[in-house]
């Protein structure tokens, strides 16, 4: 586990976002709630919060932010979770939410068009003066952007649209229209329908592909009937924020509600951290459901108190609990006993067993990371510290210990390579043909069959290797000689594995005494003595073998594998009319039969 991941937080991006901050603004935020701003801890502590600090000096702040804070995404964001995890300030896990009396309708229709629709007001936001002012609506529009991609998959998932609210008139409607429905869109001087739009405007034709296949298109309107938005494409062109905007409207549609509520609630939280009253908005959901949005209030997690100690190996106690959750942005409320695992009762999370205490906690709706009751796990082990969780020694041995086949399949390799052989991998799978009828080999046992191949090529699981050298060497028959391979691998017969080793060499004068050779040689390297090879001439038709010119070979009487020069019928079945020799041998035979050396 580190600081960076977030298990079961999937956010498909390929980039980490970079937010550049001005010292003097986080200055100014931080000041707000009483924190002198100290440019040391950042370099020092401020990775641990989920950020890559590229560049900080007495000017600006550069960082990336990792994809699992999207809450992290713009400098009033970063500084609320700063505040608590730099300089112990008291953390603020809920949004102050005022009622409001400003409602919203959605026609029946938007259900198969967008159907999920939150709104939020922001009243007496402080935006500044001169560059102050320009740097807010950049960072805003920036925060709105980087939003869309983290948190809205390309504006896919959630899309948002923020407004002057001076410019509109509530109540407001969201209605699905026709494509030769028209108004004038941002950065337009003329009406333009939606057709004309998704084909002719810039945003239009980046966005297009999200509303493909649809007839009616969403749209929000007040309620002079002018057009806020055309969501997730454009918004109008009267509602743009300026330099004298204080009062905010904040629309934010798509298709799955968690990201929806996260980006809406970050972009209240920015304005907010800026002075902003936050005012509910009444929504009549397409659905039939009547909604306050937004819901300021925090999220109850549950995490079983064994969880916490198996995967950090630390009995905390109450005040550390409550401190670690407080530098991340939540509160420990206390515990309470495991729910029953019964019929009647929820099953329980991760490992949480019978009788077993649960840690609860509070943490702030925005925190779209949290996924599961591991994510709370690693919100403690960041905020207690991680070199503070202590040491501890392993109660078992962790030294490797080598495999005794590992052993021995680098000494063949060894030792065929050194005899000029390339070594080869090639496919478990086969088919009887290559196996049994050109080969004339014998199924060994019961052969382990695919019951339903997409190939007539891959039909068994193998159990000869020469068989997959011939189809390699008939593959490369236009090649110059002499080809040369050895291919160490696994066969299964009685569907069981076995390993085995197989040489196959293809030259103008491969013969049986080259194949003997060869043979010596490898058996010499294992370290089988002289005395305890035997050599057993194969009878006729036996394998892939030429008669007279093949032989089983036996180490202290047990048969380990066959040599010899190859049949010209079995060649020309593979369409190879070269001579060549080979070798099967079994890996497992040549370990019970000598000895390593080395032991």
């Amino acid at each position: 586990m580190n600081a960076h991941s977030r298990i079961g937080l999937h956010l498909e991006v390929n980039y980490l976002p970079t937010i550049k901050v001005k010292q003097s603004l986080l200055a100014n935020l931080l000041a707000r709630d009483g924190i002198t701003h100290d440019i040391d801890s950042l370099a020092d502590k401020l990775p641990l919060l989920g950020t890559d600090i590229d560049l900080c000096d007495n000017e600006d702040l550069e960082i990336e932010i990792f994809p699992d804070r999207p809450d992290l995404l713009s400098a009033e964001t970063l500084t609320h979770a700063m505040g608590p995890f730099l300089h112990n300030s008291k953390p603020k896990p809920e949004l102050d939410v005022i009622s409001g009396n400003i409602t919203m309708e959605v026609e029946a229709e938007l259900k198969d068009v967008r159907p999920v629709i939150f709104a939020a007001i922001v009243r007496g936001v402080d935006t500044g003066e001169g560059n102050d002012n320009e740097d807010f609506i950049k960072g805003l529009m920036d925060h709105q952007e980087k939003l869309h991609f983290a948190l809205g998959r390309g504006r896919r998932r959630a899309s948002i649209g923020v407004h002057d609210l001076s410019e509109l008139k509530p109540p407001f409607r969201v209605k699905a229209v026709n494509g030769d429905y028209s108004f004038t869109p941002l950065a337009m001087n003329e009406e333009m329908t939606i057709k004309e739009i998704l084909t002719k405007h810039p945003k239009g034709i980046d966005y297009a592909h999200l509303l493909d296949g649809m007839n009616k298109f969403p749209i929000i309107i007040d309620a002079n009937n002018a057009v806020l938005s055309f969501p997730p494409i454009i918004n109008g062109d009267h509602t743009t924020v300026s330099s004298t905007t204080r009062d905010f409207f904040i629309d934010v549609t798509g298709w799955d509600a968690r990201s929806c509520e996260s980006s809406l609630l970050l972009i209240c939280l920015q304005l907010a951290r800026r002075g902003g009253i936050i005012e509910s908005v009444t929504i009549n959901d397409c659905h039939s459901n009547t909604i306050v949005s937004p819901n300021g209030e925090t999220i109850a997690h549950q995490v079983p108190l064994e969880l916490v100690k198996n995967i950090l190996g630390w009995d905390f106690s109450e005040d550390e609990l409550s401190s670690a959750i407080m530098k991340m942005g939540g509160r420990y409320i206390g515990t309470s006993p495991a729910p029953e695992n019964s019929p009647e009762s929820p099953s329980r999370m991760a490992d949480a067993g019978r009788g077993e205490q649960i840690l609860n906690f509070q943490m702030p709706r925005w925190r779209f990371d949290i996924l599961h009751p591991i994510d709370l796990v690693e919100e403690l082990a960041i905020g207690h510290g991680y070199d503070d969780l202590g040491a501890s020694s392993p109660s078992v041995s962790m030294a490797g210990i080598p495999r005794p086949d590992a052993i021995l399949g680098r000494r063949i390799k060894s030792s065929l390579q050194g005899l000029g052989l390339q070594q080869v991998q090639s496919l478990t799978l086969s088919n009887d043909n290559d196996q049994f009828i050109h080969t004339r080999w014998k199924e060994l046992q019961e052969t382990t069959r695919i019951t339903n191949p997409i190939t007539t090529e891959h039909t068994l699981l193998r159990q000869y290797i020469l068989p997959s050298l011939l189809r390699l060497i008939s593959a490369n028959r236009h090649n110059d000689l002499p080809q040369m391979v050895y291919e160490l691998g696994t066969c299964v017969s009685d569907h069981n594995n076995r390993a085995k080793v197989s040489w196959l060499v293809a030259d103008t004068d491969a013969g049986f005494a080259h194949a003997r050779g060869f043979a010596q040689a490898l058996l010499r390297d294992l370290g089988a003595e002289e005395k305890e090879i035997s050599w057993q001439s194969l009878p006729e038709g036996h394998g892939p073998w030429l008669t007279g010119r093949s032989a089983s070979i036996s180490v202290s009487g047990m048969v380990i594998g066959e040599i010899g020069e190859l049949d010209p019928t079995v060649s020309e079945s593979f369409s190879l009319k070269v001579p060549m020799h080979g070798a099967e041998f079994d890996v497992s035979a040549l370990m019970d039969c000598i000895a390593d050396p080395v032991l």
